[in-house]
């Protein structure tokens, strides 16, 4: 008798990248990490690898994102490559369109815009990058005028997106709160829940997504993408093991500590008050932590639960091989 094939043989699985850095490396061989993880998402099957937008936080290496996206996306064959994401407030939607026209030129048919209204930084760096502090108010109206640049030239609008008009580059809404779901529900646009730093909203966000959904030229049915957090091992011994690494560094966040990435540890015991403990634990509340049958059947019931269409890791581990590892395991659960 065959086996029965996995519900997860026809989910696709993404990878949500943020560059992460350890102490005492360079930038240089961080982003060279990167493109040798991006190589090997490639050469298994990965559907899209992308990269968050963060400034202002040593020990994350993903500011320059549009740029990032370049590097990967020409050292790479098949993966689609993109932005997890663009937060639109930071940037003129002109510079936006210029900037990905220009990147789908170059690849077509592999690259992906995502959207997020959120500064990712504290205010003071918002301030630096973007006077206006309304910006996110705007989001929807700035949306709209991205999705103009980027199609086909309707002979009357005075500003053109030179490259990128008529490159009609996918996007997608990014939200962790229930204003982007709505707002992509509106549009009939692909959502993108943040589940791999807020799963507070989680429920409701989909709900509202799948509930008010209005098709469109560019999707006829709701889709939704789940971000997860991954710390994928042999075992779950081990897994535990190397997931303290992502608790050491969400640790440092909430003290307001630069976030380089940090060995694992046996024990957090020592490391963090009670308090802290409760608030590592929601932050991570929906990591997906085991060796492969732990994280198959996890994934699975999530599928059941949710039925979402597509996952995004991320899987900032301390060793580059380690992280690789996860990735081969995550695609052989797939079977």
């Amino acid at each position: 008798m065959s086996q029965q094939t996995s519900i997860l043989a026809d989910i696709p699985f993404s990878l949500l990248e943020l560059a992460p850095m350890r102490q005492g490396s360079t930038v240089g061989e961080t982003l060279h990490n990167s493109l040798q993880y991006a190589k090997e998402a490639d050469r298994l099957g990965f559907n899209r690898f992308w990269f968050a937008e963060h400034h202002n936080m040593p020990g994350i290496a993903s500011a320059a994102t549009s740029v990032l996206i370049g590097y990967i996306a020409g050292n790479t064959q098949r993966i689609r490559v993109g932005a997890g994401g663009i937060m639109l407030p930071n940037h003129a939607p002109l510079v936006v369109a210029e900037q990905f026209g220009t990147l789908e030129s170059l690849y077509p048919g592999r690259i992906d815009l995502g959207l997020g209204r959120a500064p990712g930084s504290d205010q003071v760096t918002s301030r630096a990058l973007n006077r206006d502090t309304s910006r996110a108010e705007q989001f929807p109206e700035e949306v709209s005028e991205l999705q103009t640049l980027l199609g086909p030239y309707n002979g009357r609008h005075a500003v053109r997106a030179i490259p990128g008009e008529g490159t009609n580059v996918p996007i997608w809404l990014l939200g962790s709160s229930l204003f982007s779901a709505q707002l992509a529900a509106q549009r009939g646009l692909p959502y993108v829940f943040a589940g791999h730093f807020a799963p507070r909203f989680l429920y409701d966000a989909i709900e509202i997504y799948r509930r008010d959904f209005k098709p469109s030229q560019v999707l006829d049915k709701p889709y939704v993408m789940l971000g997860l957090p991954l710390v994928a091992a042999d075992t779950d011994e081990e897994a535990q093991f190397l997931g303290t690494t992502s608790k050491q560094r969400v640790l440092a966040l909430i003290r307001g500590h630069e976030l380089w990435l940090k060995p694992p540890v046996e024990t957090m015991d020592g490391l963090w008050s009670a308090q802290e403990e409760t608030y590592v634990d929601n932050f991570l509340g929906l990591s997906v932590i085991g060796g492969p049958a732990t994280i198959k059947h996890r994934l699975e019931m999530i599928v059941k639960e949710l039925g979402v269409n597509e996952f995004i890791f991320t899987n900032d581990l301390y060793d580059l091989d380690k992280r690789k590892k996860a990735l081969q395991i995550l695609m052989e659960i797939k079977q």
